[in-house]
């Protein structure tokens, strides 16, 4: 009976292909998205704060109209 080693000796030659990227070539190529990502996050964070800051300014009611309700002699 054979090993698992001895089986992979057997194994044929697994080729590679014959282009290689560098790392620095990725890493260049990868560095702008990254960027881009970054900045759009830092975007979208201060844009949230700012709607949630005007939402309390709409909501906060002294500037909604003041309603001046007749009244009833009836219920006096």
């Amino acid at each position: 009976m054979q090993s698992f080693r001895e089986k992979l000796s057997e194994n044929p030659k697994i080729t590679t292909p014959s282009w290689k990227i560098s790392s620095d070539l990725v890493l260049c190529l990868a560095t702008g998205p990254v960027l881009i990502g970054l900045l759009g996050n830092q975007a979208i964070n201060e844009l949230l704060s700012e709607i949630g800051l005007y939402s309390e300014e709409i909501f906060r009611g002294d500037r909604l109209p003041i309603l001046n309700f007749p009244q009833n002699p009836s219920n006096l």
